[in-house]
């Protein structure tokens, strides 16, 4: 037998000798657990960092928790993902204001850029918890998940809501079906876009309903199921997106119409330096002879204004209640007078032109 062919031999049988106890070690050894999702949270306050005073009563102090606070009081959350928790704001959403967005937007989009970050959580009241998810849909350039939870409960309250809403929004955010689906608000088992969201109950856990189109799925103790996706103008197809554009947008006032108003309400906005006004409007969209001709009057001198309506369900069309050709009006479409003023404030960043305005209007 040459040398060559002893070596082959040698080889072949030291392989067969081996194999058995390397096979034996490869099946002894645990399979690598995939990595979990990276999520960061991202807080600023509300009610589901509430604390009472004193145990079984109402009352209570808006984000009185930290956000590490909120995390451990969440079971189970750590096996959706990897955390982090970034404080934003310590407030109660009645008190959003414009520096606390600009600081929100800002952060998420830096945070979306990063490719290690696969979504984001952002605690928030429920007061302007459906005004903030539509802000930051216009505004986010990602198609990452951006979730927002809440509660109608404070942390120290009997039967507390906000450990599994937090729980049910980070299985949102870390779930691969939520890409592409925009900014959503995660409550009481549903998943709910930013634009379709209304707050509807001052104290229920069920306060959150999607009017138009429904929710846009449901989740279950952290199991994720949509019924489908949004076709409406968002975050990466949303021009606003890129569009440079200042943190404070222009001031828009929202008018409220009743039985007799008059146009002083109007009058007042126009005088506040007002460059949009929001007519939250009866039935239709519509208001007194009074009111109505003084947002004409406003419209005239180069305010915009839009029709909404304040009765909660159902579309403002273009010349149907009115003439908004005549008048120079924009009609709201389905969008509700609070979210109507979020879009208008957004578009005159980049245009006063009616036309454009009614276009984003139907488009977003």
């Amino acid at each position: 037998m040459s040398a060559k062919r002893i070596v082959s031999v040698t080889l072949f049988l030291l392989f067969v000798l081996a194999a058995p106890g390397a096979l034996a070690q490869a099946a002894a050894a645990p399979a690598a657990k995939p990595a979990l999702p990276h999520i960061v949270i991202l807080a600023t306050g509300g009610t589901i960092a509430g604390v009472q005073p004193k145990e079984g009563e109402a009352g209570y102090k808006s984000g009185s928790l930290s956000i590490d606070s909120l995390i451990k009081g969440a079971p189970g959350i750590e096996k959706l993902a990897r955390l982090d928790g970034e404080q934003i704001a310590s407030i109660g959403s009645q008190d959003m204001n414009d520096l606390v967005w600009g600081k929100l937007a800002k952060r998420a989009n830096e945070l979306l850029a990063q490719p290690d970050v696969d979504g984001i959580v952002v605690t928030h009241g429920t007061d302007t918890m459906e005004e903030t998810a539509f802000f930051l849909g216009l505004v986010l350039r990602s198609d990452k998940p951006v979730v927002l939870v809440g509660s109608m409960r404070p942390a120290t309250s009997a039967s507390a809501d906000g450990p599994l809403n937090l729980i049910n929004g980070v299985a949102v955010a870390a779930d691969p079906e939520s890409k592409g689906h925009g900014v959503m608000v995660v409550v009481n088992d549903e998943i709910h876009t930013g634009r379709d969201v209304h707050k509807t109950h001052t104290t229920a856990v069920n306060t959150f309903v999607s009017v138009t189109r429904g929710t846009v799925g449901k989740v279950y103790y952290g199991k994720v199921k949509y019924g489908y996706t949004p076709t409406y103008r968002h975050t990466v197809r949303s021009e606003f997106a890129t569009a440079p554009r200042s943190i404070y947008p222009p001031r828009v006032d929202i008018v409220f119409a009743h039985e007799g108003v008059d146009g002083t309400m109007v009058k007042c906005a126009v005088a506040a330096g007002a460059k949009g006004i929001i007519l939250a409007g009866v039935g239709d969209g519509n208001a007194t002879t009074d009111m109505i001709n003084a947002l004409a009057e406003a419209a005239k001198s180069g305010i915009v204004v839009v029709r909404a309506s304040h009765v909660g369900f159902g579309m403002v069309r273009r010349n149907v209640e009115l003439d908004d050709d005549k008048l120079g009006f924009v009609a709201g479409m389905d969008l509700n007078p609070q979210k109507s003023r979020v879009l208008l404030r957004v578009a005159l960043t980049l245009t006063n032109d009616l036309k454009q305005i009614q276009k984003y209007f139907e488009e977003y």
